[in-house]
């Protein structure tokens, strides 16, 4: 598996810096050389690293909603928590059931079916969306009016949304859940709190720990790293919003120990500039490209009449607020990119032994293979156009 980790990590190198020089984002090269090196391509990738790969995305997930949560001020949350809120919700639910009634009157999928491929296409993907923010932060794009924090948070929820609505349609579908729409949704809530709330203990454990360690920053943050892991792993059994938790550790690290606080983020990015090829590769070795070809015409169009109940959605929300029309633009370009979730849980209903399942899977596929790059492009391309740059 070390072998295949060194090739992972030399191709996908070599394969952002050929991206830079082609001015594109880095992370489009890295999914190139993960699709061409997985094992629907060239399958020149350790079986054994494909199995752990799920466990490595998580991983590196985790540094990058750290990495936010630490570069988060309390004034910018107070600035953005409403519109964030909604910009969660309303766009998600708009793509979800959009695609839920497409998939139903055109492809004759049943309710459960629909459902399913609804909200596993309705999830944007963090793993595009927060380290493309982050630089953003760094860059000073759009901190006037805080749009890299608003698309940071919203992102975390959304996933939340998404996920929770796919899991009821999956329970009508196998009829293992006898749990009934009203209570699935009761769950949005209590699950994005109760994430909220236990990263809040965790920060404020830490917090008294390091308080009575001695200046051993290396030491304290495995401790960091150790008890998010851990985390993380008890929400996805649990089902709460420990993603967000995650966001929320390093949020309250920043407000209560700053000066330690940098210190983490600065070592975290460290690790970071290694993790990210490991994501974007084994995102991309996820991708069957013959499955994303079966989808066809009728998925291309689905995915697109998606997106653009997706960004109607984030037009409704940000209608009021200070933002720009240009800004709401980019917002509207940057909740585009589907990737994370899709991997994750796109062939869940073919082992289900849903009907069909086969197609849910292309079309999780279809979603990865046309906005994951074009997100990631468009994100890049059109801040600078599109936000204000602050000196």
């Amino acid at each position: 598996m070390l072998t295949g980790i060194g090739l992972v990590l030399l191709l996908g190198y070599l394969g952002g810096k050929i991206a830079a020089k082609l001015e594109l984002p880095p992370l489009i090269g890295m999914l190139v050389v993960g699709v061409l090196a997985g094992p629907y391509v060239f399958n020149v990738l350790d079986s054994d690293l494909l199995l752990v790969s799920q466990d490595i995305r998580t991983f590196a997930l985790i540094i990058i909603l750290l990495r936010a949560g630490l570069g988060i001020k309390k004034e910018e949350i107070k600035k953005v928590g409403l519109i964030a809120l909604k910009m969660s919700i309303i766009p998600c639910i708009l793509e979800g059931f959009t695609v839920m009634g497409l998939a139903y009157y055109l492809l004759g999928f049943s309710l459960s079916e629909a459902g399913m491929l609804g909200f596993i296409i309705a999830a944007v993907s963090p793993a595009v969306v927060v380290p493309s923010m982050l630089e953003l932060k760094k860059e000073r794009y759009g901190e006037d009016k805080q749009i890299p924090t608003l698309l940071l948070t919203g992102t975390s929820i959304d996933d939340v949304i998404a996920i929770t609505f796919f899991t009821f349609f999956v329970g009508m579908e196998t009829q293992s859940v006898d749990q009934s729409l009203f209570k699935n949704l009761l769950s949005i809530p209590f699950n994005i709190l109760a994430g909220v709330f236990l990263g809040a203990v965790i920060a404020f454990g830490l917090i008294y720990l390091f308080s009575i360690m001695s200046e051993k920053y290396i030491e304290k943050l495995i401790i960091l790293l150790s008890l998010t892991i851990i985390f993380v792993k008890w929400g996805d059994y649990t089902g709460i919003a420990s993603l967000l938790g995650v966001m929320t550790i390093g949020f309250l690290l920043l407000e209560k120990i700053p000066d330690q606080s940098k210190r983490f983020s600065k070592r975290l990015h460290g690790l970071w500039l290694f993790l990210q090829i490991l994501l974007f590769a084994l995102v991309g070795a996820e991708v069957d490209v013959t499955k994303a070809l079966d989808a066809g015409v009728s998925g291309v169009a689905i995915i697109i009449i998606g997106l653009v109940a997706r960004s109607l959605g984030v037009w409704l929300v940000t209608m009021g607020s200070e933002l720009k029309v240009k800004e709401r633009i980019f917002c509207m370009i940057a909740y585009t990119p589907k990737a994370t979730v899709q991997a994750a849980i796109g062939a869940i209903p073919l082992a289900l032994g849903v009907e069909q399942g086969a197609t849910i899977l292309a079309l999780a596929v279809l979603s990865i293979v046309l906005t994951a790059p074009l997100g990631a492009l468009g994100i890049y391309s059109s801040a600078p156009r599109l936000l204000h740059k602050t000196r």
